[in-house]
């Protein structure tokens, strides 16, 4: 934009020449956004309106760093979401940008393929996920496109595809396990069939019975504590960490000793009600499924921690489909 035309826009704006700001679309990333308009000093505009002064001089070199790393990615993956809601993609944007940030921790490009578990149900699983490297069940209610979600994580569990479950994720994760590796037929969540005979997955007591459903989700921030050799702790780094929640059904403890005698094993739980929060498969490269949602945590300069390790375990199982080997081994031969 050239000075004639911030003259003029300026003139029947009426606001000052430096106060006409351009935002074009960017070519990459939305996150090149704020630099373009700290280049034409938005930001010095703002305080100068409101009479502050900047405590320091902006340092954006970490935001340039990031801004990098999605121009020249050094790899790249594909991950399917598999969810009821892609025709409308916008259904899923935090989920969306916390692969993105994934990716950049890993210096890699993640390309999203939206999948219909719908469609996974018409059509099959291999034919709708046939050379993904990493599979996404996100969360949603209702029993529409549950089979396909379940036929999701059967093909990812026998497939040896990382595998990543938040919050429903995590519930068809542990209804698939149940009914095709612990035998149990018709398993279950009390959602979708309320008569089922194996409810693996359950209302809470304190809940049962509750017919009129307002108020009855757990909502907001729980404490976790993660099991010191899980997947789940060698990504955060930490025994407890604080995940927000947004549902109303839970893993059935009556199940949780089959499941672990099985290979599907707690790997994080709200001690104060003794609650599943994470399970996880034992001869899985990466199989983790969590009850929270950690995508709303997730930042482009702090990627959450189990974006970051899913991204690095899609990275690693297309290095293995690449070259046979696990990353790192030809190294050591």
């Amino acid at each position: 934009m050239g000075p004639e035309e911030v003259r003029k826009i300026s003139l029947f704006c009426n606001v000052e020449p430096e106060a006409v700001i351009e935002e074009r679309d960017v070519e990459h990333s939305i996150y090149e956004v704020p630099l373009v308009l700290h280049g034409q000093k938005l930001d010095r505009l703002i305080l100068r309106k409101l009479r502050l002064r900047p405590r320091r001089r902006a340092d954006f070199s970490d935001w340039r760093e990031m801004i990098e790393r999605i121009r020249n990615p050094s790899d790249e993956c594909e991950i399917a979401l598999v969810g009821k809601y892609v025709r409308l993609v916008d259904s899923y944007k935090s989920v969306h940008e916390a692969l993105t940030h994934g990716g950049i921790a890993n210096r890699a490009g993640v390309r999203i393929r939206y999948v219909d578990s719908e469609e996974v149900e018409r059509r099959g699983a291999a034919a709708m996920l046939e050379g993904i490297n990493g599979i996404l069940v996100p969360g949603g209610f209702g029993e529409r496109g549950i089979e396909g979600k379940i036929a999701t994580v059967r093909f990812a569990r026998e497939h040896r595809i990382p595998y990543f479950g938040l919050c429903l994720g995590l519930q068809v994760a542990v209804i698939e396990f149940s009914r095709n590796v612990l035998g149990l037929a018709g398993a279950n969540s009390e959602e979708f069939d309320p008569e089922t005979p194996h409810p693996v997955i359950h209302t809470m007591k304190k809940h049962a019975g509750v017919r009129r459903k307002g108020a009855t989700m757990r909502l907001g921030a729980y404490p976790c504590r993660l099991a010191p050799d899980s997947r789940a702790r060698e990504a955060y780094e930490q025994d407890l960490v604080s995940e927000r929640h947004r549902h109303r059904y839970e893993f059935n403890n009556a199940y949780r000793s089959a499941f672990e005698a099985a290979g599907m094993r707690p790997s994080g739980v709200y001690e104060r009600e003794n609650l599943v929060e994470i399970v996880e498969l034992n001869d899985h490269p990466w199989f983790v499924a969590v009850q929270f949602h950690p995508e709303f945590k997730s930042k482009p300069l702090k990627p959450h921690p189990l974006f970051t390790a899913f991204i690095r375990a899609a990275l690693d199982y297309k290095y293995r489909l690449i070259t046979g080997y696990e990353a790192g081994e030809l190294l050591s031969r």
